[in-house]
């Protein structure tokens, strides 16, 4: 296993740390956890008009067989173990456990709780979307770019 995200010169002497996930992936992970987030609790469990006649309301409503669920759950547990790790210790940094100079930390932190659970329990936190962005951040990157590119 590697070691995880290594400290680099960014600018004015600032320190960087290079992440073992791309920053690129966990833009789009924001970007679904967002979608998740959205999610209404259930009024109708079982549906059976027409979708336009009610307007796709259920497409608001968190079903268990919501497709988001389904691809954010694939996606994240397609990730490789250091992936994975970055990715529950990137939502600790957004959520103020920790500092970005504790990084080496919390990525080790995160490594000794990492379990085959990893997507069921990003999911089950709220705003993971807004944690994953702000422990991004934190670390010198952002999802502008990647976010003009898909809207």
């Amino acid at each position: 296993m590697d070691k995880g995200p290594k400290p680099v010169d960014g600018p004015a002497g600032e320190q960087e740390f290079a992440l073992t996930i791309s920053p690129e992936n966990v833009c789009f992970i924001i970007m679904k956890a967002r979608q998740f987030d959205a999610k209404d609790a259930v009024s109708e469990p079982d549906p059976g008009s027409n979708p336009s006649d009610d307007m796709d309301v259920e497409i608001l409503e968190d079903h268990a067989d919501d497709p988001v669920v389904e691809e954010l759950t694939s996606l994240i547990d397609s990730l490789s173990e250091d992936e994975q790790i970055d990715l529950v210790a990137l939502a600790w940094l957004g959520r103020d456990d920790y500092s970005a100079g504790d990084w080496p930390a919390v990525r080790e932190d995160a490594a000794g709780a990492h379990n085959k659970h990893t997507a069921r329990y990003l999911l089950g936190m709220p705003v993971l979307g807004d944690f994953l962005e702000e422990g991004l951040s934190m670390l010198g990157f952002s999802c502008e770019e990647f976010e003009i590119d898909r809207l």
